[in-house]
């Protein structure tokens, strides 16, 4: 595909950047759109996955059908089967007359079923016959009916590892596989970042009238550093907040941190699990050596600042410095034996008079009686999410990468109080 080519199809669909990721994924998404095969598009949340679904069906022969994305997280399990395939009057409580469901709907378009690992087994089951056989049957009925219907696919979690759990079925997940596209997180995308800053900048400027923000140097030396957990939604939600609330249009690394959550800059961002709860854990876990890790980064402060200091030995303190630079990546048992043992160090000169208990002191000053208690860490997340998003569950979901129906499981659990 020609350069050209590529630029077009990324203003035509609002689509910002030039990470050879992107490139790629756009490149497989126009060369599989005039055929008739099955797309698997994977990516974190808030990539971008669904444009890369209206990109395949725009420039298939397809184009003039119907589009439907629907997602599978959102739609209860008891209901799912009917929203798909429809259902006849009278086969359920509360069924008073025949509905026709999405596949019959959109006869002869597209469906994009984003959050499919979210998908019942049973509809699994049901979703396989359509793609195996192009047929399906509506709750209720025994007709079979045919669909001419394409199917793509997305997902934020690892399919072959929910596969490899019994969480989703292995014969779908080979079938919707087909075609594999991947969205990269926008981490990974570069520059990108600063790019899409100043054409959300710009939007927004637009938007509420009012001057652009522009980025200092040493603010996007932060924004590039940043993991950026929510991907492009997360960045669009930061520039918009900035744009409205600071007066100072030249953005530095202090306004920046004002908006970056620390939390989510220091805990790495990860695959889903099907099983949500395993998921949590996993945070939760990282959450702790992460928080060890700041304790010990100001440590580290804390001796280069006396390094500058001559009333002490400055060539061990060095060297203490360097040992703490190797700390940082240890685990929790390994880091306190060692970070002990590098406090209690001899003095190597005799002649200096320097107590190491003072810094032993002060690492000690760490949240020590705080509970690590997974479920009290992961009850924590969920009042905090609900409070930020004023008990919004669906956006209170979306910050913690669960679905609305764990969400909604996890505060009857831990008996929260919206």
């Amino acid at each position: 595909m020609r350069d050209e080519d590529l630029l077009s199809i990324k203003q035509r669909y609002g689509i910002n950047g030039n990470s050879p990721l992107l490139n790629n994924a756009i490149r497989v998404a126009i060369q599989v759109a005039p055929t008739d095969m099955t797309v698997l598009i994977s990516g974190e949340s808030g990539t971008g996955k669904e444009s890369f679904s209206k990109i395949i069906h725009q420039q298939s022969p397809r184009k003039h059908g119907q589009f439907i994305a629907i997602n599978c997280g959102a739609i209860p399990e008891g209901t799912i089967d009917s929203e798909l395939f429809g259902h006849e009057k009278g086969s359920f409580t509360g069924a008073h007359e025949a509905r026709k469901g999405y596949f019959e709907v959109t006869n002869g378009g597209t469906i994009f079923l984003d959050e499919i690992g979210e998908m019942p087994q049973n509809t699994q089951a049901r979703l396989l016959r359509v793609l195996e056989y192009g047929e399906f049957i509506k709750v209720g009925s025994s007709k079979v009916q045919k669909a001419d219907v394409r199917v793509l696919a997305a997902t934020n979690i690892n399919l072959q590892k929910a596969v490899e759990n019994g969480d989703f079925r292995e014969d779908l997940f080979y079938r919707l596989n087909t075609v594999p596209i991947f969205v990269p997180p926008l981490r990974e995308r570069g520059e990108d970042i600063v790019l899409l800053f100043r054409k959300f900048a710009s939007d927004f400027s637009e938007k509420y009238r009012t001057k652009p923000i522009m980025l200092a140097d040493d603010g996007k030396e932060t924004l590039l550093n940043y993991r950026f957990p929510g991907n492009i939604r997360q960045l669009k939600n930061l520039v918009e907040q900035i744009s409205i609330l600071e007066t100072n249009r030249n953005i530095n690394t202090e306004i920046l941190l004002k908006y970056l959550p620390r939390e989510e800059n220091l805990i790495p961002a990860l695959y889903k699990n099907k099983n949500n709860e395993g998921v949590s854990e996993r945070e939760l876990l990282y959450k702790i050596l992460f928080e060890m890790r700041r304790d010990v980064t100001e440590l580290k402060r804390l001796v280069n600042v006396i390094i500058g200091d001559e009333e002490f030995d400055a060539e061990a303190l060095r060297e203490s410095s360097s040992i703490i630079d190797s700390l940082e990546k240890k685990p929790e048992k390994e880091l306190e034996e060692k970070t002990t043992a590098l406090l209690i160090k001899p003095n190597t000169d005799p002649s200096k008079d320097f107590v190491y208990s003072n810094i032993e002191d002060i690492s000690h000053e760490t949240e020590s009686e705080e509970s690590l208690s997974l479920e009290e860490k992961e009850k924590e997340l969920i009042i905090k999410a609900l409070k930020k998003n004023n008990n919004k569950r669906k956006y209170a979901a979306k910050d913690l990468g669960i679905s609305e129906r764990t969400l909604y499981r996890k505060i009857k659990q831990f008996e929260i109080e919206e």
